[in-house]
């Protein structure tokens, strides 16, 4: 088991907050809190640096270490697209405190998942994701066996993730206490709870009702880095104890292909043993084993040996979108610059599908009329 030999005082060092602070300062939702943050950069950066700093309780040698450092409250946004979900944000000091855990704990963490888990990594991606899943399902097509995909849907991912399980794993790899409890506050925020109660929608649970030892919020920089570190659990086993070629993971959407189908249902099963015993998570109803020749739901797609299209859900969201934009632009609202990035930030996604029929009709239909009122 391989253990990290960063410290706390590296983490906390002025450098390291301090670009910390340029890579929280690139979100466009933060621009008031950055330049707040900004004008007083050095002060707020000392007071952070003082606030993460431990030192002994009532400052007497020999007193149990404590810091001044808490998460402050989060702020809450409910959104409907793709799916409800509820979206959560920190203050702008808080989120300079994640980019520093994550500059010096998310490229040693990297090192140790498998290839082919491509969620929010550097050099990976929903393109790559999509691609290697269409390369095995043409190994497949073309083999004399007849195989076979289990797609494996877990329960609400992000609202389960139990932070005992959580801290146990990253305990494991990290052996300085004070960077442990950091992440503990980081991870059972006092003042906002994650978690849903099993079978709980997010936009319908009660404020009472909801969970503090459970779930991580989403939309944050380190529940994207605690994600992949808790399911890289599930990738290892898969791997190493099942011995699975065919396995690919994109966050909590998980393939795997195999050439029989009563092997796939016994893999399934061990799959949810492990994920009931280990990790105290669940499979939703969604998770199914289908034959290789149908259309596998993958990342935004429906993936083919020959074809990789785009699904209905995502066309209709960009058709709509596309509309509102046209309706901005022949009221004046908005320049043509604005239309042609939207245009053209859409043409460079479909690039990644395969979709002629889509382009012509998307030209058709807005491009030319667009173009013809400039």
């Amino acid at each position: 088991m391989k253990t990290f030999d960063v410290t706390h005082e590296e983490v906390i060092d002025f450098g390291n907050l301090l670009e910390g602070h340029k890579n929280a300062s690139q979100s466009k939702h933060y621009r008031d809190e950055n330049l707040a943050f900004e004008a007083h950069r050095e002060d707020e950066l000392i007071d952070l640096h003082n606030k993460l700093t431990y030192f002994p309780k009532d400052g007497v040698p020999g007193n149990p270490l404590e810091s001044s450092y808490h998460v402050g409250k989060y702020r809450k946004k409910k959104i409907y697209e793709p799916k409800p979900r509820i979206v959560m944000a920190l203050s702008y000091p808080d989120r300079v405190v994640q980019w520093a855990y994550y500059q010096k704990l998310n490229p040693l963490f990297d090192r140790q998942f498998i290839t082919h888990s491509y969620g929010c990594r550097v050099g990976k991606g929903t393109t790559k994701a999509r691609e290697q899943l269409q390369t095995w399902l043409r190994k497949a097509s073309r083999s004399s066996k007849k195989w076979y995909v289990l797609k494996l849907d877990i329960a609400k991912y992000f609202y389960r993730v139990d932070h005992e399980v959580l801290m146990k794993i990253l305990s494991r790899h990290i052996k300085d206490e004070l960077i442990l409890r950091d992440l503990y506050k980081l991870i059972n925020c006092e003042d906002t709870a994650f978690g849903l109660p099993a079978g709980v929608q997010p936009e319908l649970c009660k404020q009472e009702d909801w969970i503090y030892n459970r779930g991580m919020p989403i939309g944050n920089l380190t529940s994207q880095m605690f994600a992949n570190i808790y399911l890289n659990e599930l990738d290892q086993f898969c791997k190493h104890d099942l011995h699975i070629r065919y396995y690919i993971r994109y966050m909590d959407d998980i393939i795997i292909l195999w050439p029989d189908k009563n092997e796939l249902f016994q893999i399934l099963a061990e799959i949810e043993r492990f994920l009931d015993e280990e990790l105290r998570l669940e499979l939703n109803k969604k998770t199914c084993i289908r034959p290789a020749w149908l259309p596998v739901t993958f990342v935004g797609a429906q993936i083919t040996a020959k074809k990789i299209i785009m699904r209905k859900s995502t066309r209709k969201r960009m058709f709509l979108r596309m509309k509102f934009i046209k309706g901005l632009f022949e009221a004046g609202k908005i320049a043509f610059e604005k239309v042609n990035n939207t245009m053209q930030s859409y043409f460079g996604l479909i690039q990644h599908f395969t979709a002629g029929n889509l382009l012509r009709k998307i030209i058709d239909e807005f491009s030319f009329r667009i173009f013809n009122n400039s």
